[in-house]
């Protein structure tokens, strides 16, 4: 019975894996297409470039994951940032950046790198996903209409794509051979957004991407639109490019490296925190292995390098479907890559029927999607100096490239860092006869200096009441000073008022944060014994 029993609850495992790769491939499809005509490979070959790389995500990635139901392939940011270094280095020198990235990100994974990718500031992920989710959008708009965005190949070609927006949209209102193509992109929108409103409990599993496309393509093909339709090369291999050995003599270049690195740290953050996300989705399969999944993710970009094709990273649109349509195990996953390779083997037919209007709104949908607004009102509330980084990261992105973005928000944020561990703001007032020391911010033993200089102020004999509450962190020095500076101040006849409570909880949070000396320190840290055990009891 129990022998009977498992294999039944395997074959329903595999049932439900089967019914959800084929809903993870209605989303890939479009999105996989779209986003290599994203990075500026040449429309004859775009279409096989962003398949083979969901292949590679599907099937490779698939098999080594740390993150059973995350699906990796082309992505947003990657896609961008290949176009940038596409355009800067040549499509032979990008395959080789695409492999050192690769093998930079199974590195991180060996060293145990991989929990580390995950430690960036929100603001900054969210205002670069928001900068990336502008280029897309202003770019993918002109491609709606069947026209060339004019930024392609020119400086600050975002800010460009962005401003000539009027004149595309006047191109798709007014001009026979763009209107056609803007009525299907639209048709497509329109799908996107109506989809999860009105469909029925029994189909709304179906994605509303590939609705919008499918219902545009029926279209063009009923009304016999003259607009431009996805080439696929009846050659699997011709859309394959590898690195030539010419290319390995720019091993050499700095740029190359730096491309690289800013690749596998962009592809690596995106896979580690789509995975966290997966696992917030569901309790069906065990908490993703980091590290794991690092190395997943490098080996299938080696492999998508050594191809020529596009990078890859975990996307959180595929992944959600995969979870939302009942995912069990990872072969939803790899099964989604072999029924992408088998599509585009054996009815590349099919492919040649989609308007490139229709993908293009696909994406421009997607790239609006990447901008966040319920974030933006939680940092106005919450916080202004993230908000801060938020734009700063977000314009630097649009304006020059996502490198230099990435470069501004991290400085940005580790300045933000600094100054929150380094500021601390003291006050000293009369009430009562009493000497009222206030202390905001944080006590580290960069302002020792400072506030041993406002002790000394006082008088000798004072009364004294100290007030921490509004302190965000204190250390082991200025701890050291207080307690030092209570028993001289005793010494002399004086008298302190000061909440060593409050101050416990808030050095023992310290120690929780800190938790550098593993379970030891974390035992220690969350300890009902006072401050005195560390040689700081307030004086009796």
């Amino acid at each position: 019975m129990l022998v009977s029993s498992a294999i039944q609850s395997r074959l329903v495992s595999i049932k439900e894996d089967v019914f959800a790769s084929f809903v993870v491939v209605l989303v890939a499809l479009p999105l996989s297409m779209g986003l290599a005509l994203v990075a500026g490979y040449p429309f004859e070959s775009a279409a096989a470039v962003g398949l083979i790389s969901g292949v590679i995500g599907g099937v490779v990635v698939g098999l080594l994951s740390g993150c059973s139901l995350q699906v990796s392939g082309a992505a947003n940011g990657a896609a961008v940032m290949a176009a940038v270094f596409i355009r800067d280095l040549g499509f032979e020198a990008f395959a080789l950046v695409v492999v050192l990235s690769g093998l930079i990100q199974i590195a991180a994974g060996a060293l145990r790198f991989g929990p580390v990718f995950r430690a960036v500031s929100p603001a900054l992920i969210q205002g670069m996903l928001a900068g990336i989710g502008l280029l897309i959008f202003a770019s993918q708009f002109h491609v709606m209409v069947d026209d060339t965005p004019p930024g392609v190949g020119r400086e600050f070609s975002g800010v460009v794509n962005l401003w000539s927006l009027p004149a595309a949209i006047w191109k798709g209102v007014s001009m026979d051979a763009h209107r056609a193509a803007a009525l299907l992109g639209m048709l497509t929108i329109s799908v996107i957004l109506l989809w999860p409103r009105i469909a029925p409990k029994r189909l709304a599993f179906l994605p509303a991407p590939l609705l919008g496309v499918g219902l545009a393509t029926f279209a063009a093909w009923l009304f016999g639109a003259d607009i431009k339709f996805v080439p696929a090369p009846d050659d699997l291999l011709a859309a394959i490019s590898p690195p030539s050995p010419q290319s390995l003599l720019r091993l050499g270049e700095g740029g190359l490296w730096l491309a690289a690195l800013s690749l596998a740290f962009v592809s690596g953050a995106e896979s580690l925190l789509t995975a966290t996300a997966v696992d917030t989705m569901q309790r069906r399969t065990p908490r993703t292995r980091y590290n794991r999944e690092l190395v997943a993710q490098g080996a299938g970009n080696v492999l998508c390098g050594a191809l020529g094709v596009l990078p890859i990273s975990g996307v959180i649109v595929r992944s959600s479907a995969n979870v939302a349509a009942g995912g069990r195990t990872r072969l939803s996953t790899i099964l989604h890559g072999v029924w992408i390779l088998l599509l585009i083997t054996l009815a590349p037919d099919v492919l040649r029927l989609i308007p490139v209007a229709s993908l293009a709104a696909v994406l421009v949908y997607a790239g609006l999607s990447l901008i966040k607004f319920g974030f933006l009102r939680f940092l106005w509330r919450e916080d202004r100096i993230e908000l801060g980084i938020y734009a700063a990261t977000l314009v630097t992105v649009v304006a020059t490239d996502i490198l230099t973005g990435i470069a501004v928000g991290v400085g940005l944020a580790v300045a933000h860092l600094f100054y929150t561990f380094s500021h601390l703001h003291i006050t000293i007032e009369e009430s009562n006869g009493m000497a009222v020391i206030r202390l905001e911010g944080a006590a580290t033993f960069i302002r020792l200096p400072t506030l041993a200089a406002a002790f000394e102020q006082l008088p000798h004999g004072a009364r004294v009441h100290l007030k921490v509450h509004e302190l965000s962190y204190i250390d082991h020095a200025c701890l050291d000073l207080l307690a030092s500076w209570e028993k001289d101040l005793r010494a002399d006849g004086g008298e302190l008022v000061l909440d060593w409570d409050a101050l416990n909880g808030l050095f023992r949070e310290r120690n929780r944060r800190n938790g550098a000396n593993g379970e030891k320190a974390r035992k220690d840290s969350s300890s009902e014994e006072p401050i005195a055990d560390v040689g700081l009891r307030p004086a009796e």
